[in-house]
């Protein structure tokens, strides 16, 4: 494949290359030498699921190996403990070493699920704790970061270079504090680049800011700048918002086909189109002249299919589509036994905040918490026994109700005398 050919493939989807005729260069190089390019994406293991916001740059990643380049999947798990500021008005909660190490574990099989992780000619897995902490496997309680190591990064960079980043400008001016660990955080990114040697780094445009730092290290180490590729951050199923598990607006790899499918219909045709161009290689000229229901379900049909199977996303379709046309109720239902302590009646919000906050009722938006079960009171959204009820709605001890959210979460709740 020729070299513009390439640049076209990595074009799409990307909001900018820094810089293209770099890049350019970087690929016809690559075809001179025979040696494939480092392309370089971290992801720090803050929570344990990756969910479809994280396969933007995944995707970008798989294409770098299908054009027979080395991508280099780093997990931050050094990094993680120090917290990414990147859009943050406040200084992140300090992980453990713990936490970090247990939301870890699944990554790899996670992104097995687009990345061929078998052939070591096209894949890298790497942790930023190889030349950062003394607590990776690989050190055996070594310290492998010396503090002239330390000294000699540090000095490379300044602090007001290190604060032009806007947010912790906005910080600075709402009088806002700033920990120093923030201010490490960029410089240890972009020490992963000079230990990685790598030729090109994936970030979300938030990510900018450390993007660039990363090529300035790699100059200070007298290596070649790394080339830049920062691709759009995908929003959540509120459309609003960064697709986040801690917004709730998230759709998980690995959650229930169905409620993935469900989750996907429920998102803005507007919002629709971008989630075409950014996670599938669907021709978007060709979607725009379908109706966008059917564009809908086809979109819902391909994720659930790529990361579940054919089977699974046939079976969310048609679960979908009975469910949404009335005809019926779907073929399996939970059933859950709760049980009230009170001597007064439950009522209708009581009994559905008890059962979502356990996890028994996950909601279709994602989000578990007091106000967003009210939340869907109000704007009349929860039915029981097929009846829309208000959040005051008595109920019984000792009897049965089907609860249903919307048109795709539902639970039988048993109301159950307090175990004595």
């Amino acid at each position: 494949m020729d070299i513009q050919e390439q640049l076209k493939i990595i074009q799409r989807g990307t909001s900018e290359i820094i810089n293209e005729g770099e890049l350019a260069q970087r690929l016809e190089e690559s075809v001179r030498k025979n040696r494939p390019l480092r392309v370089k994406a971290g992801f720090d293991p803050t929570a344990p699921d990756i969910h479809l916001g994280h396969t933007v740059l995944l995707r970008k990643l798989r294409q770098f190996q299908d054009l027979g380049h080395k991508v280099i999947f780093l997990i931050g798990d050094a990094t993680a403990l120090v917290g990414d500021p990147s859009g943050q008005n406040k200084t992140r909660k300090t992980m453990t070493w713990e936490e970090v190490l247990a939301n870890a574990r699944t990554y790899k099989a996670q992104v097995g699920k687009i990345l061929n992780t078998d052939d070591p000619k096209t894949f890298e897995l790497r942790y930023n704790s190889e030349w950062f902490s003394r607590q990776a496997p690989a050190n055996k309680g070594k310290a492998p970061f010396a503090f002239e190591e330390l000294v000699d990064l540090a000095q490379r960079y300044t602090v007001a270079r290190l604060l032009e980043r806007d947010d912790f400008q906005k910080r600075l001016k709402e009088n806002k504090p700033i920990s120093f660990l923030e201010l490490f955080y960029p410089l240890m990114q972009g020490y992963d680049s000079v230990k990685l040697e790598a030729d090109v780094e994936l970030g979300g445009t938030d990510q900018k800011f450390n993007l660039l730092v990363g090529r300035d290290l790699q100059r200070e180490y007298g290596q070649p700048p790394q080339v830049v590729v920062t691709l759009p951050l995908l929003e959540g199923t509120d459309g609003v918002q960064k697709m986040s598990k801690s917004l709730g607006n998230h759709i998980g790899i690995h959650e229930d086909p169905k409620e993935v499918f469900g989750r996907v219909m429920s998102i803005s045709d507007e919002l629709m189109m971008k989630y075409y161009e950014l996670l599938t290689d669907e021709d978007l000229a060709e979607v725009r002249k379908g109706h966008p229901k059917e564009a809908k379900m086809r979109l819902a049909e391909l994720l659930v299919k790529a990361y579940r199977g054919p089977a699974a996303a046939k079976n969310a379709r048609q679960e979908f589509e009975k469910v949404f046309s009335g005809t019926g109720l779907p073929d399996e239902i939970d059933t859950v036994d709760c049980y009230w302590k009170e001597s007064s009646l439950p009522t209708a919000s009581t009994i559905m905040i008890q059962v979502v906050k356990a996890g028994d009722f996950p909601l279709h938006t994602g989000n578990s918490s007091t106000s967003e079960v009210l939340r869907q009171f109000n704007q009349g959204s929860v039915k029981i026994d097929g009846k829309k009820v208000s959040a005051d709605a008595p109920l019984e001890v000792g009897k049965a109700y089907l609860f249903q959210v919307a048109k795709r979460s539902w639970l039988r709740v048993n109301i159950c005398k307090n175990k004595t």
